[in-house]
């Protein structure tokens, strides 16, 4: 797996090959060195585009991979593919998962209990006050804070989660090589510090305003749910909850004065389905994120046998189906079925509705599963 990350790095560059073509050479290929190799009129044949192809062998013909990995590694960068073992779940899960994300500072298995709070670069008062208020109130309870470095709320998310103490993790627009906007290059070294700056671009990549969009997909990608605080109706912040919403993710807003621009978002929001967030608990209660500490605790039980640490592997706070489970493992059904059981019973997971099967939770948690 090791030897295959330089082909990811290479297809991270290369303009026309995102997510669902790299996945269509997967799927003819069959390893990803293959696909990099192969000939631009197989490609073709394939499906590729032919600029998408030219692209590929500009690039192939110039790239020193093991230069790129050396310098990664000079900058201390580190690559996370599918392939990676510790490529966030919830990200892996969306439609159009990055290829390869780069990241500086580190991504923890508890931040897999993480929600997206973004926002206006216009931030209000009012606004900067409840994100606070809020991301302070999140954090005491475990969460890990997602947002995107932009002026304003996100900002304001990020430096609440630091001054509490916690987690945070910064989605870009552009290489992690370049902080963008330049006057948080301070913050940015604190979210490292408490967190990680994250993205799919490769280094050297400037902030152009068409990737902002696109990146907004992996803040909501890998968070349970998106906070939006304030923001006009036609806002990057609403591009995100959309994202959400596409993703199964909750959406989330803060209420505001009707008399404000910065609220109409939100308040729009609102009318069609989010969760009004009035206080801190009805965003954990409604992600079932009581008791964060005690997923923690779960995840550092140290299973018995092989069997056990494969199934706990797939679980999370996501519920998950003994179906899924067996088709992601390679088990028998009784095979699952007997080691959940015994696994239960010490504690370690939970049988929810319908042979669901999540980390062990509060049994006064109530899950919603369709």
């Amino acid at each position: 797996m090791a030897d295959n990350l330089r082909y990811w790095v290479g297809f991270s560059k290369v303009r026309g090959i995102g997510p669902a073509r790299l996945r269509l050479l997967l799927d003819y290929y069959g390893q990803i060195e293959l696909a990099w190799r192969a000939e631009a009129g197989e490609l073709r044949a394939i499906g590729l585009d032919r600029r998408s192809v030219e692209n590929l062998h500009k690039i192939r013909s110039t790239i020193d991979l093991e230069a790129e990995l050396e310098k990664l590694a000079r900058l201390g960068i580190s690559v996370l593919t599918w392939e990676s073992e510790t490529y966030p779940k919830l990200l892996k899960s969306i439609s159009d998962p990055p290829l390869a994300l780069y990241v500086r500072g580190h991504l923890n298995p508890e931040d897999e209990w993480a929600l997206a709070v973004v926002g206006t670069r216009r931030a209000t008062a009012y606004g900067r006050e409840a994100t606070r208020l809020l991301v302070r109130g999140l954090v005491e309870s475990g969460v890990t804070i997602v947002s995107g470095l932009a002026y304003g709320i996100d900002t304001e998310a990020h430096r609440a989660a630091i001054a509490a103490g916690g987690r945070t993790v910064a989605v870009l627009g552009c290489g992690v090589d370049i902080i963008y906007p330049g006057e948080n290059r301070k913050l940015g070294q604190s979210i490292i510090e408490h967190g990680a700056i994250i993205s799919e671009y490769p280094l050297g990549t400037n902030p152009e305003s068409g990737n902002f969009p696109r990146r907004n997909r992996i803040i909501s990608g890998l968070s349970l749910g998106v906070l939006i605080v304030e923001g006009p109706i036609q806002s990057g912040a609403r591009i995100t909850a959309d994202y959400a919403l596409e993703q199964g993710r909750e959406v989330f807003a803060v209420p505001g004065t009707i008399l404000s621009r910065s609220s109409a978002g939100p308040n729009h929001l609102i009318q069609n389905g989010a969760k009004l967030v009035a206080q801190v608990r009805d965003i954990l209660e409604e992600l079932n994120l009581t008791m964060i500490a005690h997923h923690v605790e779960a995840r550092a039980i140290i299973p018995d046998n092989d069997l056990e640490a494969t199934l706990l592997e797939q679980l999370s706070a996501e519920p998950v189906h003994i179906d899924d489970l067996g088709q992601a493992t390679g088990l028998s059904a009784p095979e699952i079925a007997s080691a959940l059981t015994m696994m239960e019973l010490k504690g370690m997971v939970r049988q929810i509705e319908g042979m669901n099967y999540v980390i062990a939770r509060e049994d006064s948690i109530q899950y919603a599963v369709e």
